[in-house]
């Protein structure tokens, strides 16, 4: 079964009226719809013109006032400078595959520093005791290799002493 757009509707006194729960929600909701990757679209309910994009927009410049902004404003100025440049078409894509690429290593990243996380204390502190106990005594054997190839043995030593008389 082919899922549709949710479809919200923007009316001129700006209230977002979302029709597949029949009530009006608020840009808040919007945005907690992108959380949840829903697919939705944003229409005028007049004219019935696209307003996804815009009202994006103003979740983005809304949370870029709260907090600390993402865009600074120097981004904000080179990617107003594309606009009308010979690249404007390349840049919204580049920018897509920019930020795809982020987030696939930063899905990478969280999923090692979880896997290295899962383990307990405990877990980890017995592998690197049996790691440090492995590497102790293969040193301990060079040692004893070694030592036995310098030092004489008990019976060459009796052997090349005094004779008695």
């Amino acid at each position: 079964m082919a899922q549709t757009k949710r479809t919200i509707k923007k009316y001129p006194n700006r209230r977002l009226y979302d029709t597949e729960i029949s009530s009006y929600i608020t840009l808040e909701e919007v945005r907690q719809l992108v959380m949840d990757n829903e697919d939705f679209e944003v229409r005028d309910a007049k004219s019935g013109e696209d307003l996804t994009r815009s009202v994006l927009l103003q979740i983005i410049s809304e949370h870029e006032d709260k907090g600390q902004p993402m865009l600074s404003p120097q981004l904000l100025s080179q990617i107003i400078r594309f606009y009308g440049d010979s690249l404007q078409g390349f840049m919204g894509p580049y920018l897509e595959r920019s930020l795809q690429v982020f987030l696939d290593q930063q899905t990478q990243f969280r999923s090692q520093l979880n896997s290295l996380m899962g383990q307990t204390p405990w877990n980890t502190l017995n592998d690197l005791t049996e790691r440090n106990l492995a590497a102790f005594q293969a040193m301990q054997r060079g040692l004893i290799d070694t030592a036995a190839k310098v030092m004489p043995t008990p019976t060459s030593a009796s052997r090349g002493g005094k004779k008695p008389g």
